[in-house]
């Protein structure tokens, strides 16, 4: 009887397997190509992606290759002349390209050349806000873009409040024209207040420093 039972056991069994396989097949045969379709799409993707970044990667070579072609040029003209002719890849190359036109035209003396560069450069909504700020940044240092003090002053607070990339150099401008106007005290605070913050840098360290050293104060004792 046991193995009468065991015989029904094992011909259920082999049954419902070979009803499982033909249901599976079933489902093959009417949704397989979907299978292969996502498949097909999984590989296209990656493939594309590959592709995309590997454009990107030659684009982006090709324009430094560039960049760096045109400042090897002798003279700030003929850089100028070399860096217009360069075509950007998107938004922000163009503001880089038209920061350094600005400082070839400052440093050849054109300073109306080099204001109205980095205008545009701020004033430009398409570029991604943390160049528009460096754009602004660099106009705000020139002494010869034709803004009055307090003018200077607004666009750098701006640029120094909390949270913004380029604080601390708005703060160490901020402290220079502190100083232009007489007030040493405004300045030794700022400059105490940059070499407190965890996100000083060496370079702006040494400066302050050095400026602290100028104005009587030991920037040993900041903080004490």
């Amino acid at each position: 009887m046991g193995i009468a039972v065991s015989d029904t056991d094992s011909f259920i069994q082999e049954v419902t397997e070979e009803v499982r396989r033909d249901q599976l097949f079933k489902v093959i045969r009417k949704y397989g190509w979907v299978a292969i379709a996502l498949v097909i799409l999984i590989v296209g993707g990656a493939a594309y992606r590959e592709y995309s970044v590997a454009k990107e990667r030659a684009t982006a070579q090709t324009f430094g290759s560039e960049i760096l072609a045109a400042l090897g040029k002798d003279a700030h003209t003929d850089r100028v002349a070399a860096l217009n002719t360069i075509t950007a890849p998107d938004a922000t190359g163009q503001a880089l390209l038209a920061m350094l036109v600005a400082s070839e035209l400052g440093a050849d003396g054109d300073a109306a050349g080099a204001v109205a560069a980095l205008d545009a450069v701020s004033n430009d909504m398409s570029v991604e806000q943390r160049y528009r700020d460096i754009a602004n940044l660099k106009r705000l240092m020139r002494d010869d873009a034709g803004l009055d003090a307090a003018a200077r002053r607004d666009g750098l607070e701006y640029l120094a409040v909390a949270g913004n990339p380029l604080r601390l150099l708005a703060t160490e401008q901020l402290a220079l024209l502190d100083l232009s106007e007489g007030n040493a005290e405004a300045a030794i605070n700022r400059l105490s207040e940059i070499l407190q913050d965890a996100e000083l840098t060496q370079g702006l360290r040494q400066r302050a420093s050095q400026m602290m050293i100028a104005l009587g104060q030991d920037p040993a004792q900041v903080g004490q």
